[in-house]
């Protein structure tokens, strides 16, 4: 079962690849699909790659994926047996010299993505979803989320599946100071060890 479930995924990534059911490839290098074991009890997903990510075709690679590695660690999860995603397969951004800044994908993007992540979730059939941040959260419940009234308790998306909501990892990048970085930090750790446990 297992192993049809992990051939399918792979066939499906390389469908994914020739995706052209919204604008964001355009500007993108290339999809970014998920990647994990198709027998993994818990899926993280997040909102988009970033730069690091579109280069790389890989999710979870930059600078917030570092930080969620050591997170993950910290809560006692491998993240070999994570199936890790996004909401958004294509990076948006907006060209600004050498750079490229993150655009946040609209309510349309998101919507016509959802194609594949639902694809990705019939296949990996976790016990328990993580959604990093607000955006992976409203397209997973299908409603607005408030992340600081939700996060690391139960609950229950849109199709049925178990979930966990929790901050991204990019949001403690961008904490005005340590302090406030370590704080948020220990949020996201405790976040994921109820995730464990749900996931058990």
């Amino acid at each position: 079962m297992a192993a049809r479930a992990a051939s399918r995924l792979v066939a499906t990534a390389a469908e994914a690849k020739t995706c052209t059911r919204c604008p964001l490839y355009r500007n993108a290098t290339q999809t970014v699909f998920g990647e994990g074991p198709a027998s993994a009890r818990i899926m993280m997903v997040g909102e988009q790659p970033g730069d690091q990510e579109d280069l790389a075709g890989k999710p979870f690679v930059g600078p917030a994926g570092k930080i969620l590695d050591r997170a993950l660690a910290d809560a006692g999860i491998d993240r070999k047996k994570v199936y890790m995603t996004n909401a958004v397969k294509h990076f948006k951004n907006e060209p600004r010299g050498k750079k490229r800044l993150h655009k946040r994908p609209n309510r349309g993007e998101i919507e016509v993505c959802r194609y594949w992540l639902g694809r990705e979730i019939a296949l990996v059939q976790p016990r328990l979803i993580v959604a990093l941040g607000v955006t992976a959260a409203e397209t997973l419940a299908g409603r607005k989320i408030t992340i600081t009234r939700e996060r690391g308790r139960a609950v229950e998306f849109r199709d049925g599946q178990k979930g966990v909501i929790t901050i991204h990892p990019s949001s403690i990048l961008r904490q005005p100071d340590d302090a406030a970085r370590r704080s948020a930090y220990a949020g996201l750790v405790k976040d994921l060890k109820i995730a464990v446990k749900l996931a058990a």
